[in-house]
């Protein structure tokens, strides 16, 4: 009897052990087994997702197999509570355990935005979202968040990256911290620096040439040291703008004449304040002008400029483009 018992119960035991190898095989076969989407598949995980709401979501959009096992998975290795929410992007084959150590890394989908030099604040905040799909108040009020007073000139135009869910507050922290950081090493006193964006956002719109943005910068020192008007279109165009809150797109001599804080034609200095964001390369320009003694500047007609030191000079110069500028109304 004895012996029938320690059979049965040897008998017992091997069959428990069998069945949890087979159960344990049969588990790393569903974890390792490898899935492909029938197409990419751009998930987002919601902030504070649980556990059971991300595995029911990764197997809904056939990224896992079995949202039990994958939940089993995650609990026995510890990482329950360690899956960060974003915007993540499935499309190459992969199993359980390469799913789940891209939701622990947060490897989550990068994206870009680029943004043009010399674009006014209000139009950079509208080309954002577009580019993102952000409401255009939640780009301005988090703005206002950052900067309450006159944020023209502060975001420096480049590339960014970002992740979803976007924080617009993110974003632009980092476009108003890419340019302090340029500004500290181009001038020491936030008086320099403002007067560098003043500069530099004015050299922005008179010229898209690398080569010509130092002699743009250069003009522009010339004719503050004489005390002579900058005399300027972008500044008149601004200040149009500013006080119209519109502008047709076209400058007529009238326009030259009407009195703004911006007007460089009606006023002597500087403007109050930036009339656009400039990018890095005419920041620098402007803390670093040209070795030139140029005062005047008139269109070439070919995309450049021709620059001159004296009145006749730059007449002269006048006269060539109104030439060139007739010659191809002749003949467009």
């Amino acid at each position: 009897m004895k012996k029938l018992l320690k059979r049965s119960l040897l008998a017992g035991l091997i069959l428990i052990v069998c069945l949890f190898g087979a159960a344990s095989t049969w588990f790393y076969v569903q974890v390792h087994e490898g899935i492909k989407p029938p197409e990419a598949v751009e998930l987002p995980i919601p902030k504070g997702a649980s556990l059971v709401k991300v595995s029911n979501l990764l197997a809904q959009h056939d990224i896992i197999s079995s949202p039990k096992i994958f939940r089993l998975y995650a609990r026995l290795r510890g990482l329950a509570g360690q899956l960060r929410s974003g915007y993540y992007r499935f499309e190459d084959k992969a199993d359980m355990q390469q799913v789940l150590a891209r939701l622990v890394r947060g490897d989550v989908v990068s994206f870009h935005v680029t943004v043009p030099e010399g674009l006014r604040t209000d139009e950079v905040l509208l080309q954002l979202s577009e580019k993102t799909g952000l409401p255009l108040n939640v780009w301005q009020e988090s703005l206002h968040m950052l900067l309450p007073d006159d944020a023209e000139g502060r975001l420096l135009p480049e590339t960014y990256q970002y992740t979803k869910p976007l924080d617009p507050k993110s974003l632009l922290s980092a476009m108003i911290a890419a340019q302090t950081v340029l500004l500290t090493q181009l001038a020491d006193t936030h008086d320099e620096q403002q007067k560098l964006r003043i500069m530099a956002s004015i050299i922005e719109k008179e010229t898209a040439l690398a080569d010509e943005r130092p002699i743009v910068a250069a003009v522009i020192r010339n004719r503050l040291e004489k005390h002579m008007p900058l005399q300027m279109d972008p500044t008149v165009i601004y200040g149009i703008w500013k006080t119209r809150e519109t502008f047709s797109g076209n400058i007529h001599k009238q326009d030259l004449m009407q009195d703004t804080p911006w007007n460089t034609y009606t006023r002597r200095g500087l403007p109050p304040s930036p009339i656009g964001n400039p990018g890095a390369a005419s920041l620098r320009a402007a803390a670093h002008p040209a070795d030139v003694d140029y005062l005047y500047f008139v269109a070439d007609g070919r995309g450049g400029h021709v620059f001159a030191t004296t009145l006749a000079e730059h007449q002269a110069n006048v006269r060539a483009w109104v030439r060139i500028e007739r010659q191809r109304d002749r003949n467009p």
